[in-house]
């Protein structure tokens, strides 16, 4: 708090008080100076106390009411006089006539009060003041560790936020909010979030404009990666309000960091268990997994650090929830398994892969239970694709077919099922296979096959008697059906036209 002209006229010690000016006495006082120069104005800052004995005064009225004028607008604080010096007890009518005018305080310094009196009042009101607020640093500090021990971060936050008469903000990784102090939603919190978002992810603090208030933006975390971000939003960001965010922030990261590395061992000491379950061993104790059904994710990588990765990146994706603390992770050769809760779309397994670094490519499915855990991970093992997310249950069922039969075996399957069409339509000229498929494809509708095709329905009836007799099946059959469907599916089929079918 600022010592005032105010203060200085009723400080008991000192025999101080006001001529003229008297509308401006609540004007702070940043310091005291002694000047005798006739235009000290250079040598000034504002804010400050001029004391004079009136030797710089100037000799006509106008220019002691210039003097003043001038004192005015570089910002000092007001003009004191030690009238018994030199001015023989009286201050010029003009100086009081002009500090009347301008507001400005004329103040006369009398008795045995010296100038240095004053400038020691003025001295020792700061140093007092900044001894009080250390005083209030330390004892913030202090709540806040005690906060830290007592209630996590949400006490950190709700001391940082009384001791600077600010609202904070803590954000994860990826600037999502984690808490809030108070937990409204106001426009700040977006200004923030873009910020983090859109600047360069540096360590340290910058200090952010908003409407006359500023924003103190912080990274937490000691080394390597960012683990999140505390915005301060205060009225102003001085020193002190420096020093408590940046004592938030360090006792913000610890909990992070710790929470991080408990998390890591959790999933580290679980691992084996899950391996073992995975690989259709039995465990003999329940596994720590979420509800089921689960999404079981294989990612391709054979670094053995993307276990913490991963660990890390779930409270990011999950929150920091119970099924993010009861996923289960492992290692399997060249594949990291993950047990994660089916979340549905947007699956939780994708959102990961988005995270990691190194890590280009994961298989999921769905399962419903223990077990179907080691079948799931036996399928996912073999069909991650070369790139990106595949979840197997939204696969096109044909593809899936495909991809699970040897190329040697397909192509044996449709010559014993479709050899006869293929040399037919070659021998002909005839395009059987392609009729058969649009007649399956309309579940053996005769009138819709004909109207797609562009043929007439006897036409059509002609073909499938003729695909019959070279098929050696009736097409009634729903087995022979199946048969000739899974063959045309398995393989592309080349057209009478020269073109290829799938």
């Amino acid at each position: 708090m600022s010592i005032t002209v105010r203060d200085i006229t009723t400080a008991p010690h000192l025999e101080v008080g006001a001529s003229a000016g008297l509308a401006g006495l609540d004007r702070a006082v940043r310091w005291a100076h002694v000047t005798e120069l006739p235009d000290p104005v250079r040598w000034l800052r504002g804010g400050e106390l001029v004391l004079t004995v009136g030797l710089g005064l100037g000799q006509g009225e106008e220019e002691r009411r210039a003097y003043v004028r001038r004192l005015r607008e570089a910002g000092c604080a007001g003009l004191a006089f030690a009238i018994d010096v030199w001015l023989g007890g009286t201050i010029p009518p003009e100086i009081l006539d002009e500090g009347d005018r301008l507001g400005f305080p004329v103040l006369r310094v009398e008795g045995e009060t010296s100038f240095i009196a004053v400038v020691e009042t003025v001295a020792d009101h700061y140093a007092a003041e900044r001894t009080r607020e250390q005083g209030r640093v330390l004892a913030a500090q202090d709540a806040m560790a005690r906060a830290a021990l007592r209630s996590g971060p949400a006490g950190v936050m709700r001391e940082l936020a009384s001791a600077t008469s600010g609202a904070c903000l803590l954000l994860d990784r990826n600037g999502m909010t984690s808490r809030a102090v108070p937990e409204s939603e106001p426009v700040w919190h977006s200004l923030v979030r873009a910020e983090v978002l859109g600047a360069a992810r540096t360590p340290g603090m910058r200090v952010l404009a908003d409407e006359g208030a500023a924003i103190l933006l912080q990274t937490l975390g000691t080394t390597g990666r960012t683990l999140g971000w505390l915005a301060l939003r205060c009225e102003e960001s001085s020193p002190n309000v420096r020093v408590l965010a940046n004592h938030a922030a360090s006792l913000l990261a610890v909990d992070l960091l710790h929470s991080r590395d408990a998390r890591r061992s959790l999933f580290g000491e679980r691992a084996p268990l899950l391996r073992a379950a995975a690989l259709g061993r039995p465990v003999g104790v329940p596994l720590t997994l979420p509800a089921p059904p689960w999404e079981v994710v294989c990612f391709r990588t054979a670094d053995p650090g993307t276990l913490d990765a991963v660990a890390d990146a779930l409270v990011d994706v999950l929150g920091d929830t119970g099924a993010a603390g009861d996923s289960g992770l492992c290692h399997m050769g060249e594949v990291l398994v993950a047990v994660l809760p089916d979340t549905g779309r947007p699956y939780a397994g994708e959102r990961l892969l988005a995270l990691l670094d190194g890590v280009s490519a994961a298989g999921a499915c769905r399962a419903r239970g223990p077990g179907e855990l080691a079948s799931a991970v036996a399928r996912l093992r073999g069909a991650i694709p070369a790139q990106g997310y595949l979840h197997m249950d939204e696969a096109d069922a044909w593809a899936l077919l495909r991809s699970s039969v040897p190329e040697s075996g397909s192509r044996a399957f449709t010559d014993a099922v479709l050899g006869g069409i293929v040399e037919h339509d070659a021998r002909n000229g005839t395009d059987l296979a392609h009729t058969l498929r649009h007649y399956l494809d309309n579940s053996a509708h005769v009138e819709e096959t004909a109207r797609e095709l562009g043929v007439h329905r006897n036409t059509l009836r002609a073909r499938l008697r003729t695909a019959e007799r070279v098929l050696g099946h009736d097409l009634r059959d729903p087995r022979a059906r199946l048969e000739v469907w899974t063959a045309l599916s398995l393989n592309p089929m080349r057209c009478a036209d020269g073109g290829w079918h799938d």
